[in-house]
């Protein structure tokens, strides 16, 4: 577990989110509700998906955050995100990914 305890402030969730983002190996995706969990807050996925749409830095790769049962979810440039995913590797259908479990990182 990344996190063991509940992020008390924004701020702080946000911080958590974005360090388990960055955990998640190329090749590999996790969900918007994997993410949550792993930043203490696994009710939070709608917060992950504002903290990433708003997110600008390109260390922090939110192309490999999807939504759940692997559909691509959002991206600002959705065609980017396809393009990202199949650079590492990841064989993505018309809207979701391919052998989803298969590719799913868990940090357990």
């Amino acid at each position: 577990v990344l996190v063991t305890a509940p992020a008390n402030s924004c701020g702080s969730f946000r911080a958590h989110v974005l360090l388990a983002v960055r955990q998640i190996p190329p090749g590999r995706v996790a969900t918007y509700g994997d993410v949550a969990a792993m930043a203490g807050s696994p009710r939070a996925w709608r917060a992950v998906g504002t903290i990433l749409r708003n997110c600008q830095s390109p260390s922090v790769p939110c192309h490999r955050v999807v939504g759940s049962g692997g559909r691509l979810g959002g991206y600002s440039d959705p065609l980017r995100k396809r393009q990202l995913l199949q650079a590492e590797g990841i064989i993505v259908g018309h809207r979701t990914i391919r052998e989803f479990a298969d590719v799913r990182w868990s940090q357990s």
